[in-house]
């Protein structure tokens, strides 16, 4: 083999990879959609002390079309997509139902924004989990365990938004100091 053919078979044999890296990037892509539009979903809701009871009826079917998506390679034929997507399709609509029982006005005199956020989160992080197990998808059931990680971590920062208010404060005025005399030191060593 000359050195010419060995230059040629390098990009060859790189061009598979990153084909390969980009087809994973392209599978995960639709479950980080999912996790970032259920991030600033719950991010609105802590900061706007309302909860978005439109945004989330719009966030189930999308994440049922990920279950679906993720579950038809799994299906192997007509009859068991077909099974698929009626499972997904009544699992999400009983979410909704629940959801929507949820904000009642009955329901809704016990209930605070901020609880009434947390229940529909968590619910929300339920149906995602036991879909994922539907699916036999190990990504849609990561999915649901971060959603359900996300409810106690936002109630804690609700909860406690003073303390990590000062904790920051303190850090930043620690660092300003600690740059301030670096800075300083620098100036006099030159």
């Amino acid at each position: 083999m000359t050195s010419a053919d060995s230059g040629s078979q390098a990009p060859r044999s790189a061009a598979p990879h990153v084909s390969r890296r980009r087809s994973l990037y392209l599978k995960e892509l639709p479950f980080s959609a999912v996790l970032i539009l259920t991030t600033l979903g719950v991010a609105y809701t802590s900061v706007s002390r309302t909860p978005i009871v439109r945004y989330w009826e719009l966030l189930a079917p999308l994440i049922a079309l990920v279950c679906i998506g993720s579950g038809w390679e799994i299906a192997r034929d007509k009859g068991e997509r077909l099974k698929l997507i009626w499972t997904q399709v009544l699992h999400w609509l009983a979410f909704l139902v629940v959801m929507n029982l949820l904000l009642l006005p009955s329901v809704q005199k016990t209930f605070t924004a901020n609880a009434t956020g947390l229940a529909v989160f968590g619910l929300l992080a339920l149906g995602t989990f036991t879909a994922g197990l539907q699916v036999m998808s190990w990504q849609v059931c990561c999915l649901g365990v971060a959603m359900a990680l996300a409810v106690p971590a936002i109630a804690w920062v609700e909860n406690s938004a003073l303390i990590v208010v000062v904790v920051v404060a303190v850090a930043l005025a620690i660092a300003a100091v600690v740059w301030w005399h670096w800075r300083g030191k620098l100036r006099a060593d030159s």
